[in-house]
């Protein structure tokens, strides 16, 4: 069985994969969804992986690291760490090496992509409310306690600090585009991950917050991942 490291995004928390995670456990596997730090705003993103690696331990390779939108800029810091046999983005914002997370966004034409699918979509994409741009497939009671659980995470030092590796790590890479996504567009990702990653992204259907709204059906491409990547499958995509 496989081992699963599942890192949340920005302002989330680890229990936005309590539905995942316990998919993830009902098939036998072990399953590490901590709460990243939040609230110091000197904090870096090493910071981050080192406190992940500390509650994990490093060299276990049949481990999976999953990161969840701004997780994608922790998981592949993990991965690289702990020796892991698989990463995952989902709905990532895929880094490039020596790029401050706020310079992100411009660098991926990423504003430009969001105004010109709002555009389509009637103003869905951008939304303000967060129920119609993030939780818009999520259980109203489901998603209302996930707005209550945010924090202050990412820090202030984090989004402005270059992103540390000098290249992406050699960990097989996989990259998961929610088809409903109305804060990543679904077209803007799958070209993110062609141009920065030379990934051909799977999709799954469902919004940004997927983890919620299709945990089964996440749970099933994560061990598809596990068993492809393992010890007991191929080590190349």
């Amino acid at each position: 069985m496989a081992a699963f490291i599942l890192l949340h995004g920005g302002g989330d928390v680890g229990w936005s994969w309590h539905l995942v995670q316990a998919a993830l456990e009902r098939e036998g596997h072990a399953v590490f969804a901590p709460d990243l730090p939040a609230g110091d705003e000197t904090a870096t993103l090493d910071d981050y992986a080192d406190a992940v690696v500390a509650g994990v331990g490093t060299g276990s390779g049949d481990c999976v690291v999953v990161g969840h939108s701004f997780g994608a800029f922790t998981a592949p810091l993990v991965a690289q760490r702990v020796d892991a046999c698989a990463l995952v983005l989902l709905a990532g914002m895929i880094p490039a090496p020596g790029e401050r997370p706020q310079d992100w966004w411009e660098a991926t034409g990423y504003l430009d992509a969001a105004a010109a699918q709002a555009a389509r979509d009637g103003g869905l994409t951008g939304n303000d409310d967060p129920f119609v741009s993030f939780y818009h497939d999520v259980p109203r009671e489901l998603a209302a306690e996930a707005i209550g659980r945010e924090r202050a995470h990412p820090s202030e030092t984090a989004m402005r600090t270059p992103w540390p590796l000098e290249a992406w790590p050699d960990v097989p890479t996989e990259v998961i585009v929610c088809t409903q996504d109305r804060f990543f567009p679904a077209s803007f990702l799958r070209q993110l991950a062609s141009d920065r990653l030379g990934v051909v992204a799977d999709e799954i259907d469902g919004g940004h917050c997927v983890a919620l709204s299709r945990p089964d059906e996440l749970a099933g491409m994560l061990i598809g991942y596990a068993d492809r990547y393992g010890s007991g499958g191929a080590s190349t995509p």
